[in-house]
Order: C-alpha cells, then structure tokens, then sequence
C-alpha cells in the first residue's frame, strides 16, 4: 500500500473499531490508541514467523482485524463468539491468551531462545508492552535475560503514559522525561544510522512510496523520532530507538524496519494517545474508556442502566472506615477506579498507595505497614491474587499480619475470557494458616463483614465479592450464637412433613445464597426438607457447619468457586476430620478453565443457576 493507502486504512479500522466495539462493549480506548502501531508491526514484520506478543492483549483489536477476523466483531466477548483477547484457537497469529500484564517480554524471551536453538534465530520476536506492564516486576525480570544474549527480540513499548489510569513511579517519570525531547530540535547520536538503515531495509522489502519515509521528513518539523543510550537501559546493554510518534506510520514502519534488521535486542518506545481519534475517549480523565459496556458510538455515553454495584458499596465502607480509623490505609496495584479507591484516594491522599501493575509488591508492602501499626486493606481483583499467592503465604501469613485483602470481581466474571475469572481465589486463600475469609451475600452483609475483616489484628482477612449489581437484601430467619445465618428453616415456616423426609443442609456461599433459597423454597413446597445457612466467614469452617451437617441427611455446598480445592473440599475436609460421615455434594464451578461468555451464560452452562440446582438437588435426594 502507498502511504496514502495506509493512512485511508487506518482511518477505516478506526471508525470500524467504535462501530463494533460500541456496540458489543470492550476495550475500546487502547485499542483505538494502537491502530497505526499494529498497521506498521504487520507490515514491518512476517507474523506469524516472528510472533507478535501483545502484552495482556487487550489491545489485540486491530491485530484480529488485520489477521481476518474482522467479520466476527460482532460476535466480540459474546459466548461462541471472538476473544476481547488473543486467543491460539481463533489464529496462527496469536501465540498467547492469558490476559494478565507483564507476562509477554518473558514469553518473548522463551521464544527467542527456542528460535535460537531450532536454528530460525535470524527470526525476530516482537512484544508490545504498555508503559503500564513495565512497573510490573516480571518485565525486569525478563528484560534481565533478555539484555545477557544476542536474540532478536523487539520490545516495542507502548508508552499513553496510562495502565487503567496514569502511570505511576520512577520508570513512568524517566519515559515522560524520554517524550518530552520530542519536542527539541535536536538529533541524537545514532540517528542517522537509524534513518539510512531503515531506509535501506525498507526499500529491499519493496516499500518506495515517499510516505514510508515519513520521519525524514518529521525532522524538518521538529524531531519526532531519536536514537539515544539511556541511563535508564545503558546499564543493561539494551539498544534503544525513540520516542516515535505513534500515530505517523511512516514513522513507526522506519522504526520497526531498523528494528528487523538489528542484530540483538532493541527497545522501540512509541508514545500513542489512547482512545485517539475519538473524543468521548480521549476526554475520559479517568481511563480514557479503557473497557466500556455497550455505549452512543457518537457521545460515548452508557447505554441502558445499572444498579449499585458491589465495589461502591465497599468504597463508601472504606471511606466511613478510614473516618473512624486513622489506621487504615488502602493499596492497589494500578486499579484505583475499578477497585473502588478513587473516593479514598481523594479523601485521604496520603493513606493511599497505586503500586502499579505489581501485586506481589502490594501484598509485601501492605504487610510492612501492618508490621508499622497500620492495618492495610488491598483491593484488587480476584484473578490477580493468583499472582501474589506466595506473598499472601509467606510474607502476611506465616506472620500473621493483620493485612485485609478486597477481591473484586470474584467467582465468574463471564465476557473477559479464562483469565479474568475469579473462580480460583477461595481454593487459594483457604490453605492459608490462619487466615479469614469472608463472602457476603447481598449489600448489608459487605458491609457487615467488612467492617469484622478489619477488627481482626492476629492474620490476614479475605472479603471477597463478585462483578457487577447488588441483588436484593436477603433476610436471615435467625442468627446462630457462632455467627451463622439461617436463611431457610421449613421448621420455622411450619414444616408437615413426616421424620422420614430426608433432611438436607444447603451451605450457600456468597452471592450464591440467593439461588439457594430459590431452589430450597421451590424443593420445600414440593415435599423436601432443606434448610439453608450462610456462614458469612467460610474460612475458618465454622463449628456450627459441622454440628448441623452431623443432624442432616446429606450437605450440598452451593459456591461460585472452583471444585476442587474449594469451600466445598475445605468442609469435607472437617466433616472427614470429625467422623461425621453425612454424604456431601458440590455445586461448583467444573475444573477447567472457563470460555468467555455472559456472567449467567456461563453460570447456566456448569448447572450453578438456580433451576439447574434444583433439579440436581432433586435427583441427589432422590438416591439416598
């Protein structure tokens, strides 16, 4: 294509991107920061002969659609339907699909190594890493390996100067003062070296047009791309070419050209504007639109309406908390807006702490300050404690630190695929010694709960709630002296069934608790006997669980985690250890890794919504 032909193209994916992703929800903001980047990369280089890595890959849009899967977007996160994130089963092109950050310079580097020992080290491989993934503690790691050797490896850093919101520390700062000599008139040693090389390589990969060379001509305006030796990666022997401009794909295909033909690795710095070429984005001050719902493709603005969601009843908590507390402090790593700290962060600037993208660091550093006198509270999402498991174990627990860890979007998430999905946080945490977990049911028992998780001063405490609306408040029928609440007793509601009726004992977890009760009250107007508690804590298993479990006729624990390993296993596990031989069954989530669906597609799909759990329950009492 001619530069004019490059230029039509992006503009093209552009408006297709905010059509599309509009109307199915996504990310939305990165995506239309890369579409120039991702243009020059495909023409740059030879995918999938030399991978390109995108680093959680939510910003793989135009990646897809460069790679034929444009037809499908309006399938985008809907149940059979296109990954919002790389995905090895829908191309050749896409090498990975875990959506967590930080992750692609250590699969570049694994790649590269393998490339070198098959013979193909001629080959390059390509990562594309937000500014925001480089505070996360594994790129310096991989960069470490990276720099000792020879491969080609590309790291083409894409620097909006944003994760989720603005990028924080040290690393953040010394890329903005990189960008900001954009703006002087000056060449840096090495430049021409850049420009003669990439012309050359351009030229013998058939690229004539007069854009391709794009940043020949940005030097007559002002440099808008640099080859410097940074004190920053000097040290490490890493060659590095920028700031580019990256919204001038002349510009960028000079980079990437120089870039292919380099022998060893290079760091590419490319400052984008995220959410470029769409206003209601770009103006978003605080996430510039990274992930939206279904919005007007023209303003911008949500469409349809939500109710009270689970994290703003936990930040009016943690504001009314830190009010009575000067104890408290909040941490998180890169999420203030999702997680619900952006009030408190507000209110209490100095009670608050944006690590960046490093949820090891949080959890370590949160249990310094308990080790201080303060009583931390890390909020995060569910699917990223996975990473600081190690820390949570050894560094809060085996010390019982009084740190208190907040997993939103815990249990299924739904449309943001496997990775996103907290079904794994309850099997995790449970194996800490000493360590509280709770899961509210409905708005009042966060509430509740919340406020017991941060009176603990002996260990670590869990609160754990799932993603989206706060159903309806549901009742307890009494509370036992242990702190369990009874939720359904059919002796209470005038049960006349005779002592042969099999007594069942429905352990009911968390948001669960309202399926629970549906299916109990349907299965008692039938005939059955089913009571229904919420331990509230489900971690420590409460006595009171055991004591009713030996009364019953069978126990089926009702929870949004995985099978194995979860408050379900954590139960038998007591049951076994007391002699209390009750039969037990699980409804929980399988042992795989879920598909990206609708939260209650997903739920239906594994037989956890409320009727499915009926007629299950039905059936197991059918065979005692």
């Amino acid at each position: 294509m001619s530069g004019e032909e490059l230029d039509r193209l992006a503009r093209e994916i552009r408006e297709f991107l905010i059509q599309k992703v509009s109307a199915t929800g996504g990310h939305i903001g990165p995506n239309l920061g890369v579409v120039e980047l991702t243009i020059a990369l495909h023409a740059v280089f030879d995918s999938p002969e030399e991978p390109i890595i995108f680093d959680t890959s939510h910003q793989s849009y135009v990646h897809k659609i460069l790679t034929g899967r444009a037809s499908q977007f309006d399938t985008l996160r809907q149940k059979d339907g296109l990954s919002g994130y790389t995905s090895r089963s829908e191309s050749e092109h896409d090498w990975t699909e875990s959506s967590h950050a930080s992750a692609a310079l250590s699969y570049a580097d694994g790649l590269s190594k393998a490339k070198a020992l098959q013979g193909n080290g001629d080959k390059n491989v390509v990562a594309v890493v937000g500014d925001g993934a480089l505070t996360g503690g594994m790129c310096w790691e991989a960069l470490n390996n990276i720099a000792e050797g020879d491969r080609n490896v590309v790291i083409v850093v894409n620097d909006n100067g944003r994760s989720y919101s603005p990028t924080i520390g040290g690393f953040a700062r010394n890329l903005d003062e990189l960008k900001s000599q954009i703006a002087q008139i000056r060449i840096q040693p090495g430049y021409d070296e850049v420009m003669e090389q990439g012309k050359r390589t351009l030229k013998s990969m058939g690229w004539v047009g007069e854009r391709a060379f794009g940043a020949l001509q940005a030097v007559k305006e002002g440099i808008k791309h640099q080859v410097v030796t940074t004190q920053m990666f000097q040290d490490l022997g890493l060659k590095y070419v920028g700031p580019i401009e990256g919204h001038d794909i002349g510009a960028l295909m000079t980079a990437f050209a120089y870039a292919k033909q380099y022998d060893g690795p290079l760091i590419v710095h490319v400052a984008t504007e995220k959410g470029h070429g769409f206003a209601p984005a770009v103006n978003n001050e605080a996430d510039q639109m990274h992930s939206t719902g279904v919005i007007d493709p023209v303003t911008g603005e949500a469409l349809g309406e939500a109710g009270p969601g689970w994290t703003s009843v936990f930040s009016e908590e943690l504001l009314r908390a830190a009010h009575e507390r000067e104890d408290i402090v909040a941490l998180t790593a890169a999420m203030a807006g999702p997680t619900g700290l952006t009030p408190f962060a507000e209110k209490f600037p100095s009670r608050f702490f944006d690590v960046g993208i490093a949820e090891q660091h949080a959890v370590t550093s949160a249990s310094g300050m308990a080790l201080g006198g303060l009583h931390p509270v890390v909020a995060i999402y569910s699917t990223f404690l996975n990473r600081a498991f190690d820390q949570l174990l050894m560094d809060v627990g085996l010390i019982n630190q009084p740190v208190t860890l907040v997993l939103d979007r815990a249990g299924v998430t739904g449309s943001d695929g496997a990775s996103h999905n907290g079904v794994w946080d309850m099997a995790i945490t449970s194996i800490v010694p000493g360590i509280r977990v709770a899961a509210p049911r409905d708005a009042d028992r966060l509430r509740e709960e919340f406020h017991e998780a941060i009176a603990v001063d002996d260990g670590p405490t869990v609160v754990r709630f799932p993603k989206g609306d706060v159903g309806p408040a549901i009742e307890a029928v009494r509370r036992t002296p242990g702190g369990c609440d009874i939720l359904v007793d059919p002796r209470e509601a005038g049960d006349k069934t005779t002592d042969e009726v099999p007594e069942v004992l429905i352990v009911a977890v968390g948001e669960f608790a309202e399926n629970a009760v549906a299916a109990a009250e349907q299965l008692n107007s039938e005939g059955h006997r089913i009571t229904v508690v919420d331990p509230r804590w489900i971690v420590p298993v409460s006595p009171e669980i055991v004591e009713m479990a030996a009364n019953a006729d069978m126990v089926v624990v009702y929870e949004d985690g995985i099978v194995r390993g979860g408050i379900g296993s954590a139960i038998g596990e007591v049951l076994s250890a007391a002699e209390v031989d009750t039969p037990l069954r699980h409804l929980a989530f399988p042992d795989v890794f879920p598909k990206h669906a609708s939260r209650s597609q997903l739920i239906a799909s594994v037989g956890l919504d409320a009727e499915s759990a009926r007629t299950s329950m039905a059936e197991w009492i059918e065979n005692l």
